[in-house]
């Protein structure tokens, strides 16, 4: 369905009834255009108060074709493919389906994850762990669900990761009752409950700021949180499940590896030592040692204390927006994201059958 610019166009002028051609009256002719002061001009793209009198009654021929030209290209726009595409009700169907259900798994996650805070810092690393697997040389891994296999949750990279998972496949279930376009990926339900449980840290950190008052925290983090900065990171929904595990040897031990072999393996998939640093919370159950760890590295070790400092300020904006940042983009490494997933067709109403 296009859209027509014709029928909501203005009028240019307002015009009033010419005289007409076979008079013989000797008396001064109406002008077309009613001599409102001052008069104007009208160009397509700018407007000029006429100051001579003898143009009063002209309106270009050239400056009619300027404003036709406009009109007609903004129909042909209107009427390309691509753009009624994007305007289609159909999609605009689809994004409210994948939206409403999006915030139902928020939903879930939020109250699972409230009820068993301490299992915040295992879901983060489960999700970090599900990604790293990304081989950039072959295209091959990354956060698709492959973490959920037996024969990879057991590695020693993931010790300790089993409770989470257990907590998000009792997530899933309820998740998956409620669905009306298919069962959720582990591939997503994994990467948003890393975002569910990095928000839980954000309002945590704003109530401790209000001395542990649950409502002012609350009502801080609503007004100087980073809510809004998620906007890229929800749009990437639709990931689909591998069905086999991952190859080993892609994810270094954390506990055990060295500032260096984390900044090559962060180096690998294209993030960086201050990528490093604000993922800190993702390395293990102790952000503070992890982060006293990590700034004996002189390459990490500014990142460390710049975001050391901006969770003192009140916003911590740097810390927040730069760790959704990493996530967004750890989140969909070599991932093809499926657009039209969780949607489902629409039941027509038959009007006939209707009682007016």
């Amino acid at each position: 369905m296009g859209f027509s610019f014709l029928s909501t166009f203005p009028r240019l002028l307002p015009i009033v009834p010419a005289p007409s051609l076979t008079t013989t009256s000797t008396a001064p002719v109406a002008p077309r255009y009613p001599s409102h002061a001052p008069q104007i001009v009208i160009r397509c793209n700018k407007m000029e108060t006429d100051v001579a009198a003898e143009d009063d009654d002209r309106f270009r021929r050239r400056d009619i074709l300027k404003c036709v030209g406009v009109t007609i290209g903004m129909e042909l726009m209107a009427s390309s493919g691509s753009f009624v595409k994007n305007a289609s009700a159909a999609d605009l169907i689809q994004r409210r389906q994948r939206s409403e259900f999006q915030s139902s798994i928020k939903g879930t996650l939020y109250t699972r994850i409230k009820g068993n805070l301490d299992l915040i810092s295992p879901l983060l690393t489960l999700a970090l762990n599900d990604a790293l697997t990304y081989d950039k040389a072959t295209k091959s891994g990354g956060p698709n669900g492959s973490i959920r296999f037996s024969s990879e949750l057991s590695r020693p990279e993931n010790k300790g990761l089993s409770a989470a998972l257990n907590l998000l496949e009792e997530a899933k279930k309820e998740i998956d009752s409620f669905s009306k376009g298919g069962p959720i990926s582990y591939a997503d339900l994994i990467q948003y409950a890393a975002q569910s449980a990095t928000k839980a840290t954000f309002l945590a950190s704003a109530i401790r700021k209000c001395g542990g008052n649950e409502e002012k925290g609350s009502l801080l983090y609503s007004a100087y949180g980073s809510n809004g900065q998620w906007g890229l990171f929800d749009r990437q929904f639709g990931r689909a499940d591998t069905q086999e595990p991952d190859p080993e040897g892609r994810v270094p031990q954390w506990d055990k590896a060295s500032v260096k072999e984390m900044k090559d393996k962060f180096s690998a998939i294209g993030l960086g030592p201050r990528q490093l640093a604000v993922m800190s919370a993702f390395l293990g159950p102790d952000q503070a040692a992890t982060e006293t760890f990590l700034a004996t590295d002189p390459d990490v070790s500014p990142w460390v204390q710049k975001y050391q400092r901006s969770r003192e300020t009140v916003s911590q904006t740097d810390y927040e927006v730069d760790l959704i940042t990493a996530l967004t983009k750890l989140s969909t490494l070599g991932q093809q994201i499926n657009y039209e997933a969780y949607t489902y067709p629409v039941q027509k109403v038959d009007l006939s059958k209707l009682k007016l």
